[in-house]
C-alpha cells in the first residue's frame, strides 16, 4: 500500500493510547498516594514539600489542578480565636517571663502548654493537657482525663520530663488557669530546676502557640468522622495519643521549615562547637 512499516507501528500506537487514555503522570500518581496517606491533612504547601522528597518538582498551581480535577479537598483548619482564661481562682501566677525574649534556638529551653476540651459521645467533656517544645514543635508530654484536677497537668509535665530530660533554667509557659497555681504543679517544677511562666491577665495572645495546636489537633482527627466526638474516654485518649505520635515523627510543620518535629528537636539537641566540653 506504499505505507511504510515505521508509520504503521506509529499509527498502532496512537490507536492503543487512545483507548487506553492518556497516562497519568508519576507526580500525580504520588500526589494521591501521599494525600490520602495523610488523610487529607496535607495541603498544597506540604503536598509540594513532600512530593520533592520523592523526586517530582512540582508547583502548588498545578497541585491545585490536579487534586480539584480529583475532587480532593484537603481539612482547613478553623481560625484561631483567643480566649481568655478564667484567672479568677485567687492563686498566686508568676509573671510572663517570655516577655521582650528572643525565640528559643535551642531544644528544651521553653515548653508552653495548655488544656483544652475534648466532646464526647454521650454529651460529657473529656479534658486534655500538652506540652510543647517552642523551638522543635514536638509534643513532649500529654495526658487525657474525664475531669481536670491538677493531676492532669502534673502527670502530663511528667511524662515530659521522662521523655525529655530538662534543661536546667528550662522555662514552662501556660495561662493563667488554677491548675498551673497549685503546689504540686510548683513543687514538680521546682524539683527539676525549671522556671514557671504565666499569660498575663487578659493577654489572649501570649500563649497563642498552644492554642493553634487543639485547632490543629480537633480539624485533623474530628473533622475526618461522621461526628465530630470521641465514642468515649477510652477513645479519646487511644485517638489523641496516636495523634501525636503521628504529628511528631509524620506530619510536616511549615514554622521549622517543613521538617518533622522529631527531627527537629533532635537537631537542636545537638552540641554546637560553642559548647562542647574540651
Amino acid at each position: 500500500m506504499g505505507v511504510p512499516a515505521s508509520g504503521y507501528y506509529a499509527w498502532q500506537a496512537a490507536q492503543q493510547q487512545a483507548v487506553a487514555g492518556p497516562k497519568t503522570p508519576a507526580w500525580e500518581t504520588a500526589l494521591v498516594q501521599v494525600f490520602g496517606g495523610h488523610q487529607r491533612r496535607y495541603g498544597t504547601r506540604r503536598l509540594r514539600v513532600a512530593l520533592r522528597e520523592k523526586g517530582h518538582r512540582v508547583g502548588r498551581q498545578r497541585l491545585r489542578t490536579a487534586m480539584r480535577r480529583r475532587g480532593l479537598h484537603a481539612l482547613q483548619p478553623k481560625a484561631y480565636t483567643p480566649r481568655a482564661t478564667d484567672s479568677t481562682h485567687g492563686l498566686r501566677c508568676a509573671p510572663n517571663r517570655l516577655l521582650d525574649q528572643p525565640k528559643p534556638t535551642r531544644a528544651n529551653r521553653v515548653w508552653v502548654s495548655d488544656i483544652t476540651y475534648l466532646p464526647l459521645a454521650n454529651g460529657c467533656w473529656a479534658y486534655l493537657c500538652a506540652f510543647q517544645d517552642m523551638a522543635s514543635k514536638q509534643v513532649v508530654g500529654w495526658h487525657v482525663m474525664a475531669t481536670m484536677p491538677e493531676e492532669l497537668i502534673t502527670t502530663a509535665l511528667q511524662r515530659g520530663f521522662l521523655s525529655q530530660p530538662p534543661t536546667p533554667g528550662l522555662l514552662v509557659h501556660s495561662d493563667r488557669g488554677g491548675q498551673y497555681c497549685g503546689n504540686a504543679y510548683r513543687q514538680l517544677l521546682h524539683d527539676h530546676q525549671a522556671l514557671r511562666s504565666q499569660s498575663r491577665r487578659g493577654g489572649c495572645y501570649d500563649n497563642a502557640q498552644a492554642e493553634s495546636l487543639w485547632s490543629r489537633l480537633k480539624t485533623e482527627v474530628l473533622e475526618l468522622r461522621d461526628r465530630p466526638v470521641f465514642a468515649d474516654l477510652a477513645d479519646a485518649q487511644q485517638s489523641v495519643a496516636t495523634y501525636f505520635d503521628y504529628y511528631n515523627h509524620h506530619r510536616l510543620h511549615s514554622s521549622i521549615g517543613y521538617q518533622l518535629p522529631y527531627h527537629a528537636h533532635q537537631q537542636l539537641l545537638q552540641p554546637t562547637a560553642l559548647n562542647c566540653p574540651n
